[in-house]
């Protein structure tokens, strides 16, 4: 009798712990096939002349990427990685292999979403079904008390209903080995020349260690209640974003360690997961709706753009010493904290222009913790245009400023 083969396609959720993919792999097929592809579409230009990932994130993914191979590696199996289109390279390898169906996360951004239904289509032509998984929230979306176009608007109503009328699940465990096909064809992780950067890995300096084990070592200082940093949940983003780092165990290591000792710091953490979440959800309430220029709103903002403005800002040159700096510490380090990303995203929706997309693709390129949901969605609502009513930000940038050099 011939061996069920299942492939699991990697994509923000490069990890074993916390992975329902690959517990459920483990659980129905015999062998399982882990596959990463480096997609082109994510190291182009888009339409603001922005690269959709930057040198630092891609450097940070790469890293990441290595390290899960490692893991996999150690368990007996391995992770055959590419540089392609995913929808012409996993219908290959499911014909050479003689998979029988395909596992992966959902994704909710139009990118993602639209790269996930050509691979449905190519399969299909296979009779090969792919499966998607939900396992990118802190709340799993059956467990929410209402269906996903009845969710609140409004943040705080949204996380009331949500801590008192659901729960969040236990992580599932990490695997201990994991059986794959002996005879998988070795693969090799891509340079950065070969994504198209004009340097080798060796040419920068990894700014923070990447990879999975990292990611729980940076999690237990952070949870520490005598941690001292201004970034606090920035200190731990990069990991969630390229799903180094699952939600629900942040949660879960949150709860049983002595980080309530820190109200403060407790609810701050707690805050930040539960807007990631809300971002997500509203996307599938709304969908693109963090991309729109009007956002959820009736009207566009008025249009203006200062092209001298736009190239200060994007330089770090306009002359204020605290937005100057905080562009420069995003372009040279990736990483900064939300009060100050809240600085430059109220300065650059005042004074250089009402088309907030710009500010969010420059984001996009230079931002280690970059989530589509996320980033945009926090910017539709630093311009106004966000879905929580209460949370369109009308404060003067300034006020912002203050809070940042005073922080």
């Amino acid at each position: 009798m011939s061996k069920k083969v299942v492939l699991v396609w990697f994509r923000n959720d490069l990890r074993l712990h916390d992975n329902e993919v690959l517990t459920e792999a483990l659980h129905k097929f015999d062998l399982v096939i882990p596959v990463f592809c480096f997609d082109p579409r994510y190291y182009n230009k888009n339409k603001f002349d922005q690269y959709n990932t930057g040198l630092n994130r891609a450097l940070f993914q790469r890293e990441t990427v290595s390290h899960l191979k490692d893991k996999l590696q150690a368990l007996q199996s391995d992770l055959m990685t590419f540089v392609g289109y995913p929808e012409e390279i996993i219908p290959k390898l499911c014909a050479k292999y003689e998979v029988s169906e395909v596992y992966h996360h959902r994704e909710v951004a139009t990118r993602e979403t639209q790269i996930s239904e050509m691979v449905e289509a190519a399969l299909w032509e296979q009779k090969i079904n792919l499966r998607h998984f939900i396992g990118h929230t802190l709340y799993h979306k059956e467990d929410l008390p209402f269906p996903i176009k009845d969710i609140p608007d409004k943040f705080n109503i949204f996380r009331k209903k949500i801590e008192r009328e659901s729960s969040v699940r236990k992580p599932f465990d990490e695997p201990r080995a994991i059986p794959s096909p002996t005879h998988l064809e070795a693969t090799k992780l891509p340079s950065l020349e070969e994504l198209g950067y004009s340097t080798t890995v060796e040419g920068i300096d990894q700014l923070i260690p990447a990879g999975e084990t990292h990611a729980m070592e940076k999690l237990q200082q952070l949870l520490d209640p005598t941690f001292q940093s201004l970034a606090n949940y920035t200190e731990i983003s990069p990991y969630i974003a390229v799903g180094a780092l699952s939600p629900i165990y942040i949660y879960d290591q949150m709860r049983n360690s002595n980080l309530i000792q820190n109200k403060r710091r407790y609810d701050r953490l707690m805050t930040t997961l539960l807007w990631r979440d809300y971002f997500r959800f509203m996307l599938k309430k709304y969908p693109n709706v963090f991309f729109k220029l009007k956002g959820s709103q009736s009207e566009k903002p008025s249009p203006f753009l200062d092209e001298n403005k736009l190239e200060q800002w994007k330089s770090g040159t306009t002359g204020d010493q605290a937005v100057d700096e905080g562009i420069a510490k995003l372009k040279e380090e990736g990483n900064i904290t939300y009060a100050v990303r809240r600085m430059l995203a109220r300065y650059f929706t005042q004074n250089v222009s009402s088309n907030w997309l710009i500010g969010a693709a420059f984001f996009e390129e230079y931002l280690l913790d970059y989530a589509p949901a996320t980033t945009y969605g926090f910017w539709s609502h630093m311009a106004s245009v966000g879905t929580s009513a209460k949370e369109n930000v009308s404060q003067d940038w300034t006020e912002f400023r203050k809070k940042v050099v005073n922080y």
